[in-house]
């Protein structure tokens, strides 16, 4: 049965919403904004990311949409030039809307249902739904009865204004398909994960197929922004115990879960996570006291110097910056640690090298940042290296198809040492 949830209520002309993101999106919302934002003139809305596909060039035209990148199913948008890009990183959105400068007179978002307390979990995303919540004017909370009652950040019933209740599955996102590339890619990356590793990952193939090869560990331990549904056959294997962390031993901390009803069920209720908001995930004092943190991002593209572009190929952009840097620099501090950037060596059907020699988008990731570049072709560790270093570490995992094209490139750089 559809909920049916009348906005004017609560919402003036010219209000900025911000939405619960990824698997937290309140879709019963979105939807209400989508066939009634056109009744409210001015409104504006932000959203991290989003998986649902509700957002559309068609759909989102009667109020402006903005993010911190093209993730999920929001490339149709940038596509079209209908989603404001705001380059942020994903530790920064919270304190940013606490600041007002993403505005936020709305809280759209989705929790469980209330324990004994009148507590609502968040559910499948923490980061920066609480600082929504304390900012806003109005809080408009979708209280599913589908969704897991995770540890962690919780929001009381008095914060709530409207409660809008619903019973519907929440968004999900399937494990990707893993081919050869990626399993090659996994092997080189995996070999950098020892016993007793704190792991850092996305979602996707590759991460997926890492995880895959990690059965053998003993007492892995999980510190990220995200965690999927590969996580949890490590964590019934007994390989993930998070036993020797400095840090919140016995307990995978999280701030989104990206995944399917399986991870949603395993979650429920389970003291072995805890979800939290970036303020905790993503902050340099926290992580500083992790040993042995691997951290696994991904990117478009890898320069000859090693500068890294995860947001923009030529005109489109594809990407965003999200909780890399924290990563990146986290992994690579880490005593006994390693922070690395894996990608494919080509793209467009071994066309085009994403080993380049100069960057046809923004950087992401400075150079003087990356630690371990790892392609299907090998791992280049660039930490402490010359440029003239880096750029035979870096060609020597590029496509063979390319590597001539980008020795000839490197020739300055190796000539003249930088």
């Amino acid at each position: 049965m559809t909920t049916y949830v009348q906005l004017g209520v609560g919402l003036r002309p010219g209000d900025h919403i911000v939405l619960g993101q990824a698997c937290g999106e309140p879709t019963t919302l979105v939807e209400a904004l989508i066939e009634q934002g056109w009744e409210i003139p001015g409104l504006s809305a932000f959203i991290a990311t989003s998986f649902s596909g509700l957002f559309t060039p068609a759909t989102a035209d009667s109020f402006a949409l903005s993010s911190m990148g093209a993730i999920g199913a929001l490339r149709s948008m940038t596509k079209a030039g209908k989603l404001q890009v705001i380059p942020v990183h994903v530790s920064q959105v919270g304190p940013l809307i606490t600041a007002g400068i993403i505005p936020c007179d709305v809280a759209m978002i989705q929790v469980s249902p209330a324990d004994e307390n009148g507590n609502h979990s968040c559910g499948l995303i923490s980061d920066y739904v609480r600082a929504a919540v304390d900012k806003a004017r109005i809080v408009i909370a979708e209280i599913n009865e589908a969704v897991p009652f995770t540890p962690g950040e919780a929001i009381p019933a008095s914060a709530i204004d409207v409660a809008i209740p619903v019973n519907r599955p929440p968004v999900e996102v399937a494990p990707a398909a893993i081919g050869p590339t990626d399993e090659a890619i996994a092997r080189h990356c995996a070999a950098y994960i020892g016993d007793g590793a704190v792991i850092q990952t996305g979602v996707g193939a590759v991460p997926d197929a890492i995880l895959r090869l990690l059965h053998d560990r003993r007492d892995l331990g999980f510190h990220s922004g995200m965690l999927g549904d590969g996580l949890v056959d490590l964590v019934e294997a007994g390989v993930i115990t998070n036993a020797r962390k400095e840090v919140d031993p016995g307990v995978s901390i999280n701030g989104a879960l990206i995944g399917t009803k399986r991870l949603y069920d395993w979650a429920h209720r389970n003291p072995t996570i805890r979800m939290c908001a970036t303020s905790y995930t993503h902050d340099a004092a926290v992580l500083g006291r992790l040993s042995r943190l691997v951290t696994i991002n991904s990117a478009l593209e890898v320069d000859l110097t090693g500068q890294v572009n995860a947001e923009q190929s030529g005109a489109a952009y594809l990407g965003g910056t999200g909780g890399q840097v924290d990563f990146v620099r986290a992994g690579s501090r880490s005593p006994g640690g390693r922070s690395i950037i894996a990608l494919s060596a080509s793209a467009k059907g071994g066309t085009l090298s994403k080993i380049v020699a100069q960057l046809s988008g923004p950087v992401t990731t400075a150079r003087t940042d990356v630690d371990v570049i790892v392609t299907e072709y090998g791992a280049a560790e660039l930490k402490g290296q010359s440029l003239a270093e880096r750029t035979r570490r870096l060609i020597a995992i590029a496509h063979p198809d390319f590597r001539e094209e980008l020795d000839r490139a490197a020739h300055v750089i190796t000539q003249r040492g930088f």
